[in-house]
């Protein structure tokens, strides 16, 4: 069996998380992939996420319904205190011993990679494949990646909490059904969230 694994705030999760993730499931060939929304991303420990857990977890739930090689873990969520990829990828490997895990990885991350939490320990337990704006330019641009998705996007969860703070439409940036649960619930309407 082939899982990637993708994690991130997905603070609100838009089309580009999951025409990225369509990617992965083709490029790779994969049976599964798992959203893991974080609970504290020990990257941001500085830069809560602006909705809350729960809120983020029903709109994920809601973006990926119907998708049958999609699934969102709230395991994630369920953790006191930062998550940590390699605690996440040990604890899913119980479900699925025979697995073979991919960890998805935006070029944002690439260059503190090295540093994160048990590092040797994640590298031997998952394949990263990476995505981001420079990977078209370098094929070989991170020696922890095994690929790299090629599409490129530039649509961020930032900018579309300040379009919603602002009055402006999302419209064709995320899902109806997260654009309906985000009007429903009142989310991002101020600046200050």
């Amino acid at each position: 069996m082939r899982i990637a694994l993708f994690g991130g705030t997905f603070d609100p999760v838009h089309h580009g998380h999951l025409m990225l993730a369509q990617d992965a499931v083709e490029q790779l060939g994969l049976d599964k992939l798992i959203f893991l929304p974080a609970q504290v991303n020990p990257h941001k420990l500085h830069t809560a996420p602006k909705a809350e857990a729960a809120h983020r977890l029903k709109m994920l739930r809601a973006a990926v319904a119907g998708e049958e090689r999609f699934e969102v873990s709230s395991i994630e969520l369920a953790r006191e205190g930062p998550s940590y990829s390699v605690d996440t990828v040990q604890a899913l490997q119980e479900n699925w011993p025979e697995a073979r895990f991919f960890f998805l990885l935006g070029a944002d991350n690439l260059p503190k990679l090295p540093t994160w939490h048990r590092f040797d320990d994640l590298r031997k337990l998952v394949e990263f494949v990476c995505f981001g704006r420079n990977t078209e330019k370098n094929a070989d641009w991170n020696p922890h990646c095994s690929s790299t998705l090629e599409r490129r996007l530039d649509i961020s969860s930032t900018e579309i909490r300040q379009r919603i703070a602002a009055g402006l439409s999302i419209r064709y940036l995320v899902p109806e059904s997260v654009r309906a649960f985000i009007y429903a619930h009142s989310l991002y309407q101020s600046s200050h969230e």
